[in-house]
């Protein structure tokens, strides 16, 4: 009682019951002593916090945008996918609440010790293998009598979708996602033991004019080398990734590899526009640049050096001659 905050209603009663003699404060006082006593399921131990989930939530609503734009790409048709919830719960309560007859792809994640599950429900597999084959999207559910060729089909699709995982978990961790394994019957997996506490992360996701769940299932023992990379703390520190040598000399070779537009500058003047629109052939106009006087290279139209007008091997060239200062300007 010391933990609940009373309505205004329940204190009234509370003063009415002290008023009339049905309650004392030697009762009151009684109870509040009382040590109030929460059940607990040790077959849904939770085993991560708030903040881990939300970090969890965070990353996989990441991996939907990049699956909305893979399956939109890969199927040529309107594709939708978003985060509907990410709960954590035994093993043996995600195999109950699937279909008995589904897609589930079987990852391997390593690193990571252990395998990732990806089910997808029928209508939606059907109607991806569907628009795979020609066809409009049309869902048929016959998932448990896929022929070899429709499985190496749906194999591969799923093979090079889990490429985006890997770039949604790459802040916390880089993994290899590895499909070993392609089930229709959810009872034949043994993965680990069913009161084992596994995060399920699902999909809602819109096909055309087919919609479903996917649903994905990490389980405890592959979170666990990397749970305290889902802190808030770490996310914040790697938010700024140190860059490394390698990728600073790669970042430097295509620096050194991009084109510019080099223009030497003859010298420029200026015209009213009467006599620009009088402007006939083998008229001339006298620029303000002194033939002695050394012409600017600019360089991305940014003034860079002063340079002076030659020939080399039969071709026009410039000489560098100095490098002007205050060059970031545009202005001479």
């Amino acid at each position: 009682m010391a933990g609940d905050v009373l309505s205004q209603n329940e204190i009234d009663a509370l003063l009415s019951a002290l008023s009339t003699g049905e309650m004392t404060a030697d009762e009151i006082k009684k109870e509040e002593e009382t040590k109030k006593v929460k059940n607990y399921d040790f077959k849904r131990a939770l085993r991560f916090s708030k903040d881990q989930i939300r970090s969890l939530t965070r990353i996989h609503e990441n991996f939907a945008r990049l699956l909305t734009t893979f399956f939109s790409a890969q199927l040529r048709t309107y594709v939708q996918i978003s985060v509907a919830s990410v709960d954590q719960i035994p093993f043996e309560e995600f195999i109950r609440s699937i279909p008995n007859i589904t897609l589930i792809n079987v990852f391997e994640v390593p690193p990571l010790d252990g395998n990732i599950l990806m089910e997808i429900n029928p209508n939606i597999a059907y109607s991806m293998l569907d628009r795979l084959m020609g066809g409009a999207g049309i869902s048929t559910s016959k998932i448990e009598s896929l022929t070899e060729i429709e499985s190496k089909i749906m194999t591969n699709l799923f093979e090079r979708s889990f490429d985006n995982l890997r770039e949604a978990w790459m802040n916390i961790s880089d993994i290899d996602p590895i499909l070993t394994e392609l089930e229709v019957n959810p009872q034949f997996l043994q993965m680990i033991s069913p009161n084992e506490t596994v995060v399920v992360i699902s999909f809602n996701t819109i096909i055309g004019e087919t919609s479903g769940m996917i649903n994905i299932c990490i389980p405890h023992v592959v979170l666990e080398p990397i749970v305290p990379n889902l802190s808030v703390r770490y996310w914040m520190q790697t938010n700024k990734k140190a860059v490394s040598p390698e990728q600073l000399a790669i970042l430097e070779n295509r620096v050194k590899s991009a084109s510019l537009p080099v223009v030497a500058e003859l010298g420029h003047s200026e015209i009213t526009i009467e006599d620009f629109l009088l402007l006939q052939p083998l008229d001339v106009i006298q620029l303000n640049q002194k033939i002695e006087e050394p012409l600017v290279l600019r360089v991305g139209n940014i003034p860079k050096f002063t340079v002076q007008p030659g020939q080399l091997k039969k071709k026009m060239a410039v000489q560098v001659m100095e490098t002007l200062k205050g060059g970031n300007d545009d202005d001479e």
